[in-house]
């Protein structure tokens, strides 16, 4: 089994991208799905985060991280009876600036995304995975699926 070479004679180098994670799929819910409604689609995956989308165009409005969902429903911040916009993260539409996440994207960009966010904005828990032109949701990928995917990667 030889090894690739590009035109120019050096040898090619397959980058591991977030495709190569498998992500899963992203399961969305709506802003106005009841908070226990989206709880019980979370735990029946094991997902930690859920994407919000618009009920009428999709448009991706935010996110509902269960770890502190559950906190503000220990709390009584809210309850399973409100409805997921109560609990939501929405993303900013105006001034800040997110970074596209794509099957494609190599696993190094990734890494420094969870560590540094886009442009230096902070670590990141998780992604949300988009086609190139940010229309659709493809999936999730967390720190953890990256760590699992190094841990069994060969050396």
């Amino acid at each position: 089994m030889g090894s690739e070479v590009s035109r120019s004679g050096f040898p090619l180098v397959q980058v591991a991208t977030v495709e190569d994670l498998d992500p899963p799929p992203a399961l969305s819910t709506k802003p106005t799905e009841l908070i226990s409604y989206a709880l019980m689609n979370a735990y029946e995956r094991d997902y930690s985060h859920l994407t919000v989308v618009s009920e009428d165009t999709r448009a991706l409005l935010g996110y509902l991280n269960i770890p502190r969902l559950k906190e503000m429903l220990k709390n009584g911040m809210v309850r399973e009876t409100d409805h997921v916009e109560k609990a939501m993260q929405k993303f900013q539409r105006s001034g800040k600036v997110y970074k596209v996440i794509t099957m494609d994207t190599p696993l190094e960009e990734l890494e420094a995304f969870f560590n540094e966010g886009a442009r230096g904005s902070g670590s990141q828990d998780f992604a949300v995975v988009t086609d190139g032109n940010r229309r659709f949701v493809l999936g999730v990928a967390t720190k953890g699926d990256l760590e699992e995917f190094v841990k069994r990667r060969p050396a």
